[in-house]
């Protein structure tokens, strides 16, 4: 425990269940560190947080307080409470794996976000049915006006937050980017740990 919050650590991942109506503080610790998120519908994980069913409802690419975040059933799953981190956060970019690692040139083991999600889900006895597109809390990625994509350092400060209010009762898994090839988690391309902790 970090001053009430949990650990995510850095390369890894943490799983939480939440109650509707509970919430839960995401914390960016040190200021760059992305953190994947998925929710799981409690009662039947084929209902998850998707990133493709909440574009259309929010038309916009970046969900902003008091926003909901739809399931695949378009049902809101969570919402974004408050956010002292800047507010830039990503809803584009697939969950890193290692096959994303091979493109990038790696050889050999790398954490990555697929593998955290699976790891965290285990240790509550579950499994998920697929990887979910995640709401990638504190990304940067630009859209330029061309259309075009770019990964930046994320703008967050540290200790800046994030809290997402449970619609119904879930399951949430963060991953604390293990991305150490792009400056996703900042210029020095350094993966560290966030926080978290559920409130009433």
């Amino acid at each position: 425990m970090h001053d009430g919050f949990s650990t995510i650590p850095a390369r890894k991942g943490a799983a939480a269940r939440l109650a509707a109506g509970q919430s839960i503080i995401v914390r960016n610790t040190h200021g760059e560190q992305v953190v994947d998120t998925w929710a799981f519908n409690a009662d039947d994980t084929s209902e998850f947080m998707s990133m493709e069913h909440t574009r259309p409802h929010l038309l916009k690419v970046i969900p902003g307080v008091g926003d909901s975040l739809l399931t695949n059933r378009r049902r809101p799953i969570l919402t974004l409470a408050e956010d002292t981190s800047g507010g830039i956060h990503d809803t584009l970019i697939a969950a890193c794996d290692r096959y994303r690692y091979e493109q990038l040139g790696h050889v050999g083991h790398h954490d990555s976000c697929t593998d955290n999600l699976h790891d965290a889900l285990a240790t509550l006895g579950l499994t998920a049915p697929e990887v979910p597109s995640p709401l990638n809390l504190f990304m940067n990625v630009p859209v330029g006006p061309d259309g075009a994509l770019s990964f930046a350092a994320p703008p967050s400060t540290p200790g800046g937050c994030v809290t997402l209010r449970a619609e119904m009762d879930c399951i949430i898994v963060f991953s604390a980017c293990p991305q150490d090839m792009l400056p996703v988690n900042g210029a020095d391309c350094t993966p560290r740990d966030a926080h978290f902790r559920v409130v009433a």
